[in-house]
C-alpha cells in the first residue's frame, strides 16, 4: 500500500471512530409524565416529583429524558395523550392524578406506569393490591378523598351557625360518587342540609355560585379534582366575591384568598412517584413495589378572608393550622 494511501485509509478510520463510539452509546430513557391539569398550577408538585427522581440518580436532560402532557383541566384529552406516549415507546409513564393513571392504564399493559392518585387504587382498578400490585402499575396514593368528610367538619367548625351548605364536585371525576356518598353521610351525622353541585368545565363556575346564592348555602366544600386544582385562585376569588365561606384541600386555595384548606401534603406524594420512577429505570418491576401512601395532610387557615366574611376563627382550631395567613 502507498504511503499516501495509508494516510488517507488512517484518517479515514479516526474520523469513524468517534462516530461509531457514539452510535454504541445507548440512547436516554424516557419518562411520559401525563397530568390532567395545568403545568403553572403544578409547580410545587412537579419540583417533588423531579426531586424524588434525583435522589435516585436521573435529572432530566442529562441521564433522562422527559415529555410532558398537561390536559389542561380537559380529561377526555388525556386517552389521545397517553396513546401518543406509548406509540412513542416511553421507557416508563409517570400518570399523576388519577383520571391520567386510569388513561394511561388503559393506554398500555407493558409500559410501566408510576401514578399519583386520590383515592382507593383498588377500587378505582388500578391495582389488583396495594401490596402486590401486580401488572405493570404502582403508585402513591394520598388521603384527598378520605379527608373529605374532615374538611365538612372544619368547615362547621369554623361556622356552627350555617345548617344548609353545598358539595362542589366534577361529575367525570372517578371519585366523585364516593366523595358525595361520604359528605352526605357526614353531613346528616352534622345535622346540615347538603346539596351537591357540579362543574366539569371553567364556564361552569358562575352558574354554581349563582345557585350558591339562591340556594343561600351557608358553606361550600370543594371536592378534590385536578381541574380544580388548576382553578384554585379562581374558585377562591370567587368564593370570596359572592361571600361564601369555603374549604379547599390545597395551600394554593387559601393563598389565592380561599377562606381554609384541608387536605393531603401533594409534594410528599409526588416526590414518593419521582423515587418510584427511578426505581423502575433501574431496572426494579412495578408489580414488586408496593402502593405508597403519603399520610401527611396539612390545614392553612387566611385569617384575612375570615375578617371579611364576619367570622371569628376560634383559638383551638388556628392553633391546629400548619400556617395562617394574615
Amino acid at each position: 500500500m502507498k504511503r499516501r494511501e495509508f494516510i488517507i485509509l488512517l484518517g479515514g478510520s479516526a474520523v469513524a471512530w468517534p462516530v461509531a463510539a457514539r452510535a454504541q452509546q445507548p440512547a436516554m430513557p424516557v419518562i411520559g409524565f401525563i397530568n390532567a391539569a395545568l403545568a403553572q398550577s403544578y409547580g410545587p408538585q412537579l419540583a417533588a416529583f423531579l426531586k424524588g427522581l434525583d435522589e435516585k440518580g436521573y435529572v432530566d436532560g442529562r441521564n433522562v429524558t422527559i415529555e410532558y402532557r398537561w390536559a389542561e383541566g380537559h380529561t377526555d384529552r388525556l386517552p389521545s395523550m397517553a396513546a401518543d406516549l406509548v406509540r412513542r415507546q416511553v421507557t416508563v409513564i409517570a400518570a399523576t392524578t388519577t383520571p391520567a393513571a386510569l388513561a394511561a392504564k388503559a393506554a398500555t399493559t407493558t409500559i410501566p406506569i408510576v401514578f399519583t392518585a386520590a383515592g382507593d387504587p383498588v377500587q378505582l382498578r388500578l391495582v389488583t393490591s396495594l401490596n402486590r400490585p401486580g401488572g405493570n402499575v404502582t403508585g402513591v396514593t394520598n388521603l384527598s378523598v378520605e379527608v373529605a368528610p374532615k374538611r365538612l367538619e372544619l368547615l362547621h367548625e369554623l361556622v356552627p351557625t350555617a345548617s344548609v351548605v353545598a358539595l362542589l364536585v366534577n361529575s367525570t371525576n372517578p371519585n366523585t360518587e364516593t366523595n358525595t356518598k361520604e359528605l352526605q353521610a357526614a353531613a346528616r351525622t352534622l345535622g346540615l342540609e347538603l346539596h351537591v353541585l357540579n362543574a366539569s368545565t371553567e364556564r361552569d363556575f358562575d352558574a354554581v355560585f349563582a345557585k350558591l346564592i339562591q340556594l343561600r348555602v351557608g358553606g361550600l366544600v370543594i371536592g378534590a379534582d385536578a381541574l380544580f386544582n388548576s382553578l384554585s385562585e379562581q374558585l377562591a376569588a370567587l368564593a370570596l366575591r359572592h361571600a361564601v365561606p369555603t374549604i379547599y384541600q390545597n395551600r394554593a386555595f387559601a393563598v389565592a384568598g380561599g377562606l381554609l384548606s384541608y387536605g393531603a401534603d401533594a409534594t410528599d406524594g409526588y416526590r414518593l412517584a419521582g423515587i418510584y420512577v427511578g426505581r423502575v429505570l433501574k431496572g426494579e418491576k412495578p408489580a414488586d413495589l408496593p402502593v405508597q401512601q403519603a399520610t401527611k395532610v396539612e390545614m392553612y387557615i387566611n385569617l384575612k378572608t375570615a375578617k371579611a366574611l364576619g367570622i371569628t376563627v376560634p383559638l383551638p382550631l388556628s392553633g391546629r393550622a400548619d400556617e395562617l395567613f394574615e
